[in-house]
């Protein structure tokens, strides 16, 4: 525990230090009452939930918190209008319901986001006014405002770039934005805070069982120092995500497999594409889906698509007949139209689903709802969901965990506990909101020493003090940790991000104490991956 006075102000805080978590796993005849696999949303949220029950849990990430599915979404707390077409009322119910909890959690993550859906038919007006009045109606009282329609003079102003011809007016509706990743590191801290432990870049090898064949802990090792522990547990949650199937496997060799992996893929591009703080979202696109246009640290964020996978990917590549899809789409609401070269970033992630039934059935008939599987040998693994719903799938998860292990019954308490930075009210006009309270300790380092207040970059507030904060009190180990997942560099300008990487490494080889082949390694290792990151044109050249 550290007491820190700043502007008068105490603060009482929980570091989170990897080498402090790491330690703990040092007593080898501990029995932990939780051992979850997997640092991602639901991983973090499970975490959360069992320490603030008072458990004793343990969370392992095989690389870096966050890394896959959890980092690469449309940055979006929503209670998902387009499952009302389905008839999905009770997930969309349930869905706005946790959407409340999330901004009243992590006020200064997750803010109200107006979306305006522009209509070209006097019909639709009418439709989606109809649609978007039932979705306030099932918020009960969690909803961020009120949707009502507006003339096509009005969707105008407050979409400058759209597309004019032809348009007969829009519906104005309001869901959450956010910044992912920083929530996972925020759940991370929350977790510590809570009594729990979090570990990443911590995989997990195999699956402990006792002499009855029941699971007793897990095997994992210490990726930076190769250090392999067995960590005794009375239960085990499998969170993997797209990798859910290889814990099961571990668990048991015979495990068929259960997830369908999908692709989602999101462009980025500079906020003149859309010149206004209200999102777009498009509701009929040529099969079906839906697509958005967010704004997101002064960039746009457009997506996504979702097409079946054969198998899960750590680093998925965009297809070109996704980019194709999205840039066409937008083509038809934007003016002018983004083309391939406008793509300051492009990113692609992996949804967990639950396998189809019958072969050919396409990812968007697939339930999204979340699902938990206890195996024979008493592995309690959580599939499926979005970040949303991150909260309850984790109380049910735990719930689940607490039945099939007899450990001792608590209620939950998250549905009202504030996440590490709580800050209501944040001034979103400055980039370092995302830290919630942290923002002043961070802001007194620079006060210390002014070289930590010089920029990256110059076409970016982020400063040198964000990555020895992130070093320092947040876990981060690699290059990739700190400007995809600390600071989102990566994801709104991937070439920018190659161009400060050197930079970067050698302010955090000042903290960890590393050479120049430290830093040459990393920058190698980043700029591979940034690659990936950006988008060309093949078929131009």
């Amino acid at each position: 525990m550290v007491l820190l006075l700043l502007r008068n102000k105490t603060y009482y805080f929980e570091t989170m230090n990897r080498f402090e978590q790491l330690n703990k796993l040092s007593d080898r005849d501990k029995v932990w009452d939780m051992a979850i696999v997997g640092g991602g949303a639901t991983g973090l949220g499970v975490a959360v939930d069992a320490a603030s029950r008072g458990l004793s849990v343990v969370c392992l990430e095989k690389n870096d918190f966050a890394k896959c599915t959890s980092s690469r979404s449309t940055k979006l707390v929503h209670g998902g209008v387009r499952y009302l077409k389905n008839g999905d009322v009770l997930l969309v119910l349930e869905a706005l319901r946790e959407r409340g909890y999330m901004k009243a959690n992590a006020p200064h993550l997750v803010k109200d986001q107006a979306f305006v859906v522009s209509n070209y038919s006097h019909w639709d007006n009418f439709v989606y006014m109809c649609g978007l009045t039932l979705y306030d109606l099932l918020s009960f009282g969690f909803g961020y405002g009120r949707s009502r329609f507006v003339s096509a003079r009005k969707v105008a102003e407050y979409l400058p770039t759209s597309v004019k011809r032809g348009l007969r007016g829009g519906v104005v509706y309001h869901d959450g934005q956010f910044d992912d990743s920083r929530m996972a590191i925020n759940l991370a801290q929350t977790c510590i805070e809570q009594g729990g432990t979090v570990l990443n870049h911590a995989p997990v090898t195999g699956i402990l069982h006792d002499a009855s064949g029941r699971v007793a802990g897990v095997k994992c090792r210490d990726a930076m120092s190769g250090e392999e522990f067995e960590i005794k547990a009375r239960s085990v949650v499998n969170a993997a995500g797209c990798f859910v199937d290889d814990i099961m496997h571990m668990d048991s060799p015979a495990h068929r497999t259960m997830v369908t992996p999908s692709q989602g893929v999101h462009i980025v591009l500079d906020r003149k594409f859309l010149q206004s703080d209200y999102a777009v979202m498009i509701p009929k696109t040529s099969d079906g889906r839906v697509l958005f246009a967010v704004p997101w640290h002064d960039r746009v964020v457009v997506g996504t698509t979702d097409i079946v996978c054969p198998k899960a990917e750590e680093e998925p590549r965009p297809l070109r007949e996704e980019i194709d899809f999205i840039l066409g789409t937008a083509s038809l609401y934007m003016d002018p139209a983004p083309t391939c070269g406008d793509i300051l970033s492009v990113f692609a992630g992996q949804r967990p689903l639950a396998a189809p039934k019958k072969e050919g059935r396409s990812t968007k008939e697939i339930s999204r709802s979340h699902k938990i599987i206890v195996s024979d040998n008493g592995l309690v693994t959580i599939t499926g969901g979005k970040w949303t719903s991150y909260r309850l799938m984790a109380e049910h998860t735990v719930d689940k965990a607490i039945e099939t292990a007899a450990l001792p019954r608590c209620k939950c308490t998250t549905r009202h506990l504030r996440l590490h930075g709580y800050r209501p009210n944040p001034d979103l006009r400055d980039h370092m909101y995302v830290y919630g309270t942290d923002e002043e300790r961070i802001r007194a380092m620079i006060a210390a020493d002014a070289s930590l207040g010089e920029r990256l970059s110059e076409k970016f507030g982020y400063t040198a003090a964000e990555v020895v904060w992130a070093v320092r009190e947040e876990m981060a180990l690699t290059l990739e940790d700190v400007l995809a997942r600390r600071v989102r560099m990566l994801f709104v300008d991937a070439r920018e991000a190659i161009a400060v990487a050197r930079k970067t490494a050698s302010i955090m080889a000042r903290e960890l104490e590393k050479d120049e082949a430290w830093i040459d390694e990393q920058v190698e290792s980043f700029t591979a991956t940034a690659k990936n990151y950006i988008f060309v044109d093949t078929a131009a050249r």
